[in-house]
């Protein structure tokens, strides 16, 4: 078999795309219109603006006020740095010239949105998110005369239903002279922002309830209902509504959760600890505000804290003979037991992600080229297992660690993230179209390529075995196996050498069998020995290699919408005659191959956009839109909508899928297809929402996080009261109909 050469050749170019690829498209996002970069954003939903204010020109020592302002549609809102029961914080990354170096956003006070029984914090109709540039004493004014301003924001914009929006926006600062033809605006950004206060504060942890004593306050506030906008999330419950003086006054003598109280002109508030919680901080920012007045303090807390999962990190209940096990994974502290455990978990995940049917073709050529072992000594297949395992887990790690670097640059990812950029999408296509081409004996290695490079298979064995491993992560990164989620989940949450620990012995796992064959005699044994099937073998597997790319253009078209999808099969066509030429030999080859090149730079030049863009019209809506409570039909995923759907007394069932996950397709036609399962869901008017991650959507990605997972497939199923259970990846019928009869 003469494929594996051309793998080296094409797989470097897949790898570049997954690494740089991948992430130029996660961070080149824009919703302005035809990816301009511009200083003004414009949605259905706001228009969201770059300002400045320089009134005394850019200079050394001097202060530069800059601005995102967003202005509202009637009914849509955005939100504040502690969103509340639900709801993503406006996110503003800068790039700045040497010597400017920007602060934090100047929060304006929030005011409480209510969906329901949920009390959320933002901002609707007009808000200025003011930023402060400090020029350093280094600065050199630029020789254009302007500061070059570049800033990606990236919002959730809320109604009923959410939208993550993202925006690149650039602005030009004149050097000498003042830019204030928004100071109005950035004034009234100010007087909205909280004052210090000068008196104190502290808080005290008592049971599940954290109490907040407040003193100096002015006096014209005394007796009078506060608002209170803690700043950290997820430490107390947000309160629904503020008190009126009347309840104030009528708590004073026996306080509850929720509740606020003023005696001799101090102010109390007691507010149950979030069920949300995480961490157990030592300081608790907190705005206090009282109509258009507001003020700022930090609370030092004291008191011993429950432990988390008694009113703290929320308790995630596995279901599912598999995933039975996974529960301390997920829950554990991060002691060293539990990252053992979670190795552990990470291994058996590995192991059984070969058996998802993404991996099939790449296992089917390993199939083949264990069965020509016999023509390698002992020690050279020993040393090609452990080239393969070396390919493999340092691929994980490189995969993850891009990952966890993109996380923590304020990136929204997960496990599969790079899939959902139709650039790497369209890479593999190509990939697996001539590794398909090249099995079905189309073309020969060794008539496209110098014979150097065409007999690298024979002359270095152990180098192809290693770049083989790196091509089954590639293909094999889109799927999530049992027990892999929950140990993937865990890993973001841990330091960066314990979560790459964790990526390690995920690609352990998936090398193990391989690794085993090639040290234990016995297992190849099992295989027939090499012989004219081998042939007829090698042409057979062309067909899964291309279903692999079937299903790659079926991705694309998600992302891309059917231009896109069609550009695709048009340069995969025009590949194909590129390659079928070359092949070719005489003058025909020449004409052939000048003919066909010039036709794919051609296509290339002319729809190869086409393949790369992302259409916010192609991934349209896997529900019916039917209204809410209906457990007839699916319906879209949105931040808070869950809770919405509990407090209506309605049980949910959530999906988190998305199109390149192929065990999520498989799991949809089946359990999810199933008739039982759907009369249970009816029966039990189960409210159905599907979470497509087809493409970037941060705040699924925040829900996965909370449910101790980051990638999909992942199942769950809501009742008020009681904790989420989450099902195990292979959905089984008869565990989701159980777990469906107990509501």
């Amino acid at each position: 078999m003469h494929s594996i050469p051309l793998r080296i050749a094409s797989f470097l170019i897949a790898t570049c795309a997954i690494l740089t690829g991948a992430s130029a498209q996660i961070l080149s996002k824009n919703s302005a219109p035809n990816g301009a970069v511009t200083a003004v954003v414009q949605t259905d939903q706001v228009r969201a603006e770059l300002v400045a204010h320089a009134p005394d020109g850019v200079g050394a020592g001097k202060t530069v006020w800059l601005g995102l302002q967003i202005r509202h549609q009637p009914q849509w809102h955005t939100y504040w740095k502690n969103p509340g029961d639900s709801g993503l914080p406006t996110i503003l990354q800068w790039t700045l010239p040497t010597g400017v170096v920007a602060g934090d956003i100047a929060w304006p006070t929030p005011h409480r949105i209510a969906i329901g029984n949920l009390a959320n914090y933002g901002f609707d109709g007009t808000v200025l998110l003011p930023v402060p540039l400090t020029i350093d004493k280094s600065f050199q004014p630029p020789a254009s005369g302007a500061l070059d301003i570049r800033l990606t924001a990236s919002w959730l914009v809320c109604r009923q239903e959410c939208i993550p929006q993202e925006g690149n926006f650039a602005l030009s600062v004149p050097v000498q002279g003042s830019t204030a033809s928004h100071g109005a605006d950035f004034d009234a950004a100010r007087a909205a922002s909280p004052l210090p206060l000068s008196g104190s504060a502290q808080a005290v942890v008592s049971g599940d309830a954290l109490v907040l004593t407040v003193n100096g306050l002015p006096a014209n506030w005394n007796g009078r209902a506060l608002q209170a906008f803690p700043e950290t999330p997820n430490v107390t419950e947000p309160v629904s509504s503020p008190q009126t003086a009347d309840s104030v006054a009528s708590n004073a003598t026996a306080p509850k959760l929720g509740t606020q109280a003023w005696n001799n002109g101090v102010w109390t508030g007691h507010f149950p600890l979030s069920v949300q919680r995480e961490t157990a901080p030592d300081t608790l920012p907190v705005v206090l505000a009282l109509g258009t007045q507001s003020l700022r303090t930090v609370a030092a807390i004291s008191g011993a804290w429950p432990a988390l999962g008694a009113s703290g990190a929320p308790q995630v209940v596995q279901t599912g003979a598999v995933a039975a096990s996974v529960p301390a994974v997920s829950n554990a502290n991060n002691g060293w037991s539990a990252w053992a455990l979670a190795l552990v978990a990470a291994v058996l995940g590995g192991l059984i992600l070969n058996l998802m049917p993404c991996v099939l073709p790449v296992l089917a050529i390993k199939v083949l080229g264990f069965a020509r072992h016999s023509e390698h000594s002992r020690g050279s297949q020993r040393a090609q297992g452990l080239a393969y395992t070396l390919g493999v887990v340092l691929s994980f790690v490189a995969l993850g660690g891009l990952m966890l670097g993109l996380r923590a640059s304020g990136e929204q990812l997960g496990w599969g993230f790079q899939l959902q950029s139709p650039a790497v999408v369209a890479v593999l296509a190509t990939l697996f179209t001539l590794l398909g081409l090249n099995l079905a004996g189309v073309f020969e290695i060794g008539s496209v390529l110098p014979h150097r490079l065409a007999s690298m298979q024979a002359r270095h064995p152990v180098v192809d075995a290693f770049l083989s491993g790196m091509l089954a992560v590639a293909i094999a990164s889109p799927c999530t196996a049992p027990f892999m989620g929950a140990s993937l989940g865990y890993a973001i949450s841990l330091p960066a050498a314990q979560a790459l620990g964790i990526f390690a012995a995920l690609g352990l796992g998936l090398a193990l069998p391989f690794l085993a064959a090639a040290w234990v005699p016995a297992v190849g044994n099992w295989l027939p020995r090499p012989g004219a099937w081998m042939d007829t073998m090698r042409r057979f597997m062309a067909f899964p290699m291309l279903a692999t790319v079937v299903w790659l253009v079926w991705v694309l078209g998600h992302l891309s919408g059917v231009d896109g999808a069609g550009a695709l099969l048009a340069l995969l066509l025009t590949l194909s005659l590129v390659v079928w030429s070359l092949n070719l030999t005489g003058t025909s080859r020449t004409a052939f191959a000048i003919v066909s090149i010039a036709a794919l730079a051609g296509l290339t030049g002319a729809i190869g956009p086409l393949v790369t863009r992302i259409d916010d019209a192609a991934l349209t809506a896997t529900t019916s839109g039917a209204p809410t409570g209906s457990a007839a039909a699916w319906q879209a995923w949105a931040p808070g909508r869950v809770e919405a759907e509990l407090a209506a007394g309605h049980p949910v069932f959530v999906d988190f899928t998305a199109a390149w996950c192929i065990t999520c397709q498989y799991n949809k036609k089946t359990t999810l297809g199933n008739a039982d399962v759907l009369a249970d869901m009816r029966a039990h008017q189960v409210t159905l929402l599907r979470a497509d991650w087809t493409r970037r959507d941060p705040a699924i990605t925040l829900a996965l996080e909370q449910l101790g997972r980051s990638g999909v497939p992942v199942y769950v199923l809501h009742q008020a009261g009681k904790p989420p259970v989450v099902f195990s990846e292979i959905l089984d019928a008869g565990e989701v109909r159980a777990a469906i009869a107990k509501l």
